[in-house]
C-alpha cells in the first residue's frame, strides 16, 4: 500500500520532502500536487517506473511524458531554446504552461522515445513540487492523474483508487484538475496548441 504523506502546501516538512526525494531515488512512483492538478512522477530514466505510469494510466507507448522543472537552469541539458523563446518562458514561468520544445541531439534515449524530435516542459507554480524539485535536483517525469473518467480533485478518491498502485501519495489539499495552457516552441513560431489556464493574451 503507499504511503501517505500529508504535506503543508504553503510551509512544505522538509523532512517529508526529504522522504519523498529519497523514494525517487529508489525509483519510486509518486502522486503529487501541481497548480493543474493532481500528477504521477518518477525520476528520469525509471524505466520500470515510467512503464508502470503507463500502465495505472492506460497510455499508449508514444505517449508524451512532461519533464517538470524547478527553473531553467536545466533547460539547456534537454531542449533547444532560442533567445526569444527564453525571454518567453522567463516571463511567464512558474505557471501553468507546457511548452513544446526540440530536444537536444544528445539527450539520453531512455528519457525519450527514439523517434521524438519533442519534449513536453513544465515549472509548475506548487510549493510542494519547488520543494520536490530542488532537493531532487533534477527534473521528474511525468503525467497528468487525470483521465476521460475521472478528474481526481477529491483526495479520498485519489487514495482509494491508487493506494495500491503507486508507492507514495502526497496529500497537498484541494488541488481541482485544470488543462494546462501548452505553446509550441519547436519551430520559428510561438504556436498556441491548447488555450488553458495560462494566459496568453499578452502573447501577441
Amino acid at each position: 500500500m503507499a504511503n501517505l504523506l500529508k504535506i503543508n502546501s504553503e510551509n512544505p516538512q522538509k523532512r517529508l520532502i526529504k522522504k519523498v526525494v529519497e523514494a525517487l531515488h529508489s525509483d519510486a512512483v509518486i502522486i503529487y500536487p501541481t497548480d493543474s492538478g493532481y500528477a504521477l512522477g518518477t525520476t528520469i530514466g525509471n524505466k520500470k517506473g515510467i512503464e508502470r505510469i503507463k500502465i495505472i494510466r492506460n497510455l499508449k507507448a508514444s505517449h508524451h511524458f512532461t519533464l517538470i522543472m524547478r527553473n531553467l537552469s536545466h533547460i539547456g541539458e534537454y531542449a533547444k531554446l532560442n533567445n526569444s523563446a527564453f525571454r518567453l518562458l522567463k516571463k511567464i514561468i512558474p505557471g501553468p504552461y507546457t511548452f513544446i520544445l526540440e530536444i537536444m541531439k544528445d539527450v539520453p534515449r531512455k528519457i525519450l522515445h527514439e523517434k521524438k524530435k519533442t519534449i513536453g516542459i513544465r515549472v509548475p507554480n506548487n510549493n510542494i513540487t519547488q520543494s520536490i524539485l530542488e532537493e531532487l535536483e533534477y527534473p521528474i517525469m511525468s503525467v497528468s492523474l487525470a483521465t476521460d473518467g475521472d478528474d481526481f480533485f477529491d483526495f479520498d478518491n485519489i487514495f482509494d483508487a491508487m493506494k495500491n498502485k503507486v508507492d507514495i501519495i502526497i496529500d497537498g489539499g484541494h488541488c481541482p484538475t485544470r488543462q494546462t495552457t501548452v505553446i509550441d516552441l519547436s519551430g520559428n513560431n510561438i504556436n498556441i496548441i491548447r488555450q488553458g489556464l495560462g494566459d496568453t493574451s499578452f502573447i501577441y
